[in-house]
């Protein structure tokens, strides 16, 4: 997988990837259809990519960290949530807590995460693509597109898809 590559296409593709899900945002008839194809393309995509060949993610963003994240964290690490945030967090303009810094501090050189069964939900939710509703999360999954390999892959499958004349509008 050529991570650099896949994400220069990516980029280059941000404009009719935003078409698309403006086009996709109008198919409200389609809603369940939609989260049954993405969720059979995610697991396709996913049969063939290892996140640990990329790690894209954990190097260029920041989960939201929830109040139980903080706290199942700072019970692994034996400190005070207080600590935790002051040491690892910083609230974003959406008054949300994100990481200080990319990369993730816990993301090791062999790209795995040092706090894995501890992980954010956000964290273990990503890229999304496969969750109930998939449909909500349309303008969350553009973004990904040029942050995750795989989000990409899906929208390339996905779109010829659901560009076809024949698709219920």
């Amino acid at each position: 997988m050529n991570v650099p590559e896949i994400l220069r296409q990516a980029g280059l593709k941000k404009k009719e990837n935003k078409k698309f899900v403006l086009k996709l945002h109008t198919k409200k008839a389609m809603i369940k259809q939609i989260d049954d194809i993405v969720h059979e393309i995610h697991d396709e995509v996913f049969e063939k990519i290892d996140c640990l060949q990329c790690a894209n993610c954990c190097k260029t963003t920041s989960p939201i960290f929830k109040m139980y994240d903080i706290e199942r964290l700072s019970k692994h690490f034996r400190v005070k949530a207080h600590d935790f945030i002051e040491e690892f967090l910083r609230m974003d303009g959406d008054g949300d807590y994100v990481l200080r810094e990319a990369p993730c501090p816990f993301l090791d050189t062999d790209n795995t995460c040092t706090v894995y069964d501890f992980r954010p939900n956000a964290c273990r939710e990503y890229p999304h693509t496969n969750r109930k509703k998939f449909y909500q999360l349309l303008d969350l999954s553009l973004t990904n597109t040029e942050i995750c390999p795989a989000v990409f892959e899906i929208f390339e499958r996905l779109k010829p898809i659901l560009d076809k004349p024949s698709s219920k509008q």
